[in-house]
């Protein structure tokens, strides 16, 4: 096994604070060193998660988190792939370690974002397809979404009641969660009473944008029983592999699908093929699954990782929901932390911050969240660009 530690992971609470993405960033790695029980001077390598809202700072984050923390001559590395850029971080981290150039590693994700939700970077831009859906179809996050929900919802025959449910369910899990920026119960009459965005989505089906950071402390195995820590969580897989061709469902920012008029699509999706690769390289299965922590950036995409991830069959999501599987308590809950639903988007600290709860289940200090006996659990989110993510925790 190609296992690396966790010995730290930190959190910046999410919320709208106004500042600046580094205060995040190095209040969660402060954070994350502290639960390692290392300093800043005990890190060998940084992986900084970039933003490209944060100017030129955040082009080259690993640099401007290790500078805010003070020089030391650590190794620095600065990573970007969209919503995935977080686990390609630990995956970068991950293979320092295992390439003997670094002992510990500390990755850091943090961002400051709009009010609203997230466009392309502004000018003029014809061969960015990102730019081109926004510009040539007005085609927002939202309605994206907002599709994805309605191809359910004629496939498989889901309701707009089931979404409401994924808010409903990962709202309970958020209110029990302090580094949340939304701690309120909601009920499906509230969510149904919230303004339509892109129907058949109302407001409270779409996740927020949110400030935010996440860091995590890893290590090699030989220098966590060395430091005393002879049983840590573990990483023991990173999937982050792109699409096959062709793609056969859209995906974005793309605003066609490939044809299959001469190649047969493959068996499975973009999506499955992230966890697929995942539980290959960790020698596990969805069977072995305690908990998962997957992408909501909709309430109905949620439904979508159910499948990709192999809790259920294809078009069996909503039933796995309806029959409670997923909740806190369930079989095997999903979004123990609450979701991106309780939290909102701080992109380059999102994937991190799945690990973090991972982490806090794994070791039993999830508090009122705590899935009973966890010893495994999966992350699965996916980057602009056919980023894919998704990472496998062990303990």
């Amino acid at each position: 096994m190609n296992d690396i530690a966790v010995l730290g992971a930190g959190m910046h609470p999410w919320g709208k604070w106004g500042r600046s993405f580094v205060s995040y960033g190095t209040a969660a790695a402060r954070a994350a060193l502290a639960d390692a029980g290392l300093g800043w001077e005990d890190v060998g390598s940084i992986v900084g998660a970039d933003t490209m809202r944060c100017g030129y700072p955040g082009y080259v984050a690993g640099a401007t988190f290790a500078q805010a923390l003070g020089w030391q001559g650590a190794r620095v590395t600065s990573v970007y792939a969209a919503c995935a850029s977080g686990a390609q971080a630990i995956a970068t981290a991950r293979a320092q370690i295992l390439a003997g150039l670094a002992d510990v590693v500390l990755v850091v994700g943090a961002d400051a974002t709009p009010k609203g939700f997230l466009a392309p970077a502004g000018g003029e831009r014809p061969d960015d397809p990102d730019w081109l859906r926004f510009r040539v179809l007005g085609a927002t996050n939202p309605a994206y979404f907002a599709l994805y929900a309605r191809r359910r919802m004629a496939l498989y025959g889901d309701t707009a009641e089931d979404f409401a449910q994924v808010k409903v369910k990962n709202a309970a899990a958020g209110a029990l969660n302090p580094l949340a920026r939304y701690r309120a119960r909601v009920t499906a009459e509230e969510i149904a009473a919230s303004a339509v965005v892109a129907d058949p989505l109302r407001l409270l089906d779409i996740c927020a944008t949110s400030d935010g950071g996440a860091a995590l402390v890893l290590s090699s195995m030989e220098f966590a029983r060395r430091y005393g820590r002879p049983d840590p969580v573990r990483v023991r897989a990173v999937s982050t592999v792109s699409p096959t061709y062709p793609k056969a469902v859209l995906d974005l920012p793309d605003i066609a699908t490939d044809s299959a008029a001469a190649v047969s699509p493959a068996p499975h999706g973009f999506r499955a093929s992230i966890a697929r690769a995942a539980y290959e390289e960790a020698g596990l299965g969805p069977e072995d699954l305690s908990l998962a922590e997957v992408y909501d950036l909709s309430t109905a995409l949620e439904l979508e990782w159910y499948e990709d991830i192999g809790l259920c069959g294809t078009g069996e999501g909503a039933k796995l929901l309806r029959e409670g599987v997923t909740a806190l308590g369930g079989r095997l809950p999903v979004n123990t932390s609450g979701g991106l639903g309780s939290f909102g988007e701080a992109v380059p600290a999102q994937a991190i911050a799945q690990v973090c709860e991972l982490t806090w289940q794994l070791r039993g200090t999830a508090g009122d969240r705590q899935v009973p006996g966890a010893r495994v659990g999966i992350t699965a989110n996916q980057g602009l660009f056919g980023h894919g993510s998704a990472v496998v925790a062990v303990r």
